[in-house]
């Protein structure tokens, strides 16, 4: 059984991005999670106690996430749960551990730009139309222009054509 959890946080560390020698992204950092409450009668917010999660992505979103997640941010996070003890010697401890599905900031906090990331392996070459056409099939302009007739005049005017890589969506 796999428990999902959402979290809201602090980027407690720097997070650090690591590519294993298969070639797989890993990106991990630590979220400091407070909860708070408003107490009516100082009429103020006070903090109540603090959990801290390994907060862990794979693939994409760990390159994703390096990329755009720093120390100090507020994120959410949505993952799956893992809850492991440790002993080492005479110390022993729990590690609360999220294999994470999603992260994004907190826009209860502030504003974020969104930006899509391609990976190099998501277009293939069957996505790629043929030389000399467009993603939508119709000729290029450089293929329209070869099929130039002897009455259209070299001084007409045509518009650049815009290459646009197919998108796998």
């Amino acid at each position: 059984m796999t428990d999902s959890i959402t979290l809201t946080g602090l980027v407690a560390t720097a997070p650090r991005h690591i590519v294993t020698s298969e070639g797989l992204p890993i990106t991990s950092f630590r979220l400091a999670s407070t909860q708070r409450r408003f107490d009516r009668s100082k009429e103020r917010w006070i903090d109540g106690d603090t959990n801290w999660y390994t907060i862990t992505a794979f693939r994409q979103l760990a390159i994703n996430s390096a990329g755009s997640v720093g120390k100090g941010d507020r994120i959410i996070v949505s993952g799956r749960l893992r809850i492991r003890e440790w002993e080492n010697g005479e110390r022993v401890g729990t590690n609360i551990d999220v294999e994470a599905d999603a992260i994004g900031h907190d826009l209860m906090w502030g504003t974020s730009v969104f930006s899509r990331s391609i990976s190099s392996t998501a277009v293939t070459t069957a996505d790629q139309p043929a030389e000399g056409q467009a993603p939508d099939g119709q000729p290029t302009q450089a293929a329209a222009d070869s099929s130039e007739t002897p009455e259209q005049s070299a001084d007409e005017e045509s518009e650049p054509s815009e290459a646009v890589a197919a998108l796998p969506f």
